[in-house]
């Protein structure tokens, strides 16, 4: 399959293109500054980076900004942040890849384990990845040609626990998390929130 991954040299896109390589598809990936540029947050941009692709068979996007801050300081911006980048930016790729991928194609989102276990100042995060979840669930009903639409929940991961100084213990390595990206473009699901720690 052709793959394009979204936000390729973050700490999961770089284990989910590693992943895919491995088990021999093509991939192709995408960032803010990488070689085929793309910016979530605006339309444009998305619809840029797949005319630049070329036809391809599923995309997974592991890119979206969001604030984690106490609950009492998070402004109305903070909030605007989450919604037009993690949660909007991510509903953009669907619509818009939902038109240009091939018909069986599979597209892949993120969300995250805050969405079922929210924690002290993730009110703002944990907005958009249940948004996101139900937003995965709805569209899967609608989906045209054939094609699926699913979700990746990761945990925290260990290396960001680590680049933090916080403690790895909780995490999951990327390369555990990416294989449930594999998971999810590789399968038959249809509207289902793969949690990484069960994949």
């Amino acid at each position: 399959m052709k793959v394009i991954v979204i936000g390729a040299t973050g700490t999961i896109g770089a284990a989910v293109v590693k992943a895919l390589a491995a088990r021999k598809h093509e991939v192709i990936g995408a960032s803010r500054r990488g070689e085929l540029r793309v910016d979530i947050d605006d339309a444009a941009s998305i619809r840029a980076m797949f005319a630049r692709a070329g036809e391809a068979d599923a995309v997974i996007c592991c890119a979206g900004n969001a604030v984690f801050k106490p609950f009492a300081q998070l402004t109305d911006a903070d909030y605007a942040l989450g919604l037009r980048s993690k949660l909007m930016g991510q509903v953009a790729v669907a619509r818009i890849a939902s038109e240009r991928l091939r018909d069986g194609g599979a597209i892949t989102l993120t969300t995250g384990i805050l969405a079922l276990q929210p924690a002290p100042g993730s009110a703002a995060i944990s907005l958009v990845n249940a948004g996101l979840e139900g937003f995965v669930r709805a569209a899967a009903l609608e989906m045209p040609r054939r094609i699926r639409i699913n979700a990746v929940s990761p945990p925290w991961v260990t290396e960001t626990l680590i680049q933090f100084g916080m403690d790895p213990g909780p995490g999951q390595p990327a390369a555990e998390v990416a294989r449930a990206y594999v998971a999810s473009i590789e399968g038959a699901e249809q509207g289902k929130i793969f949690d990484s720690r069960r994949s």
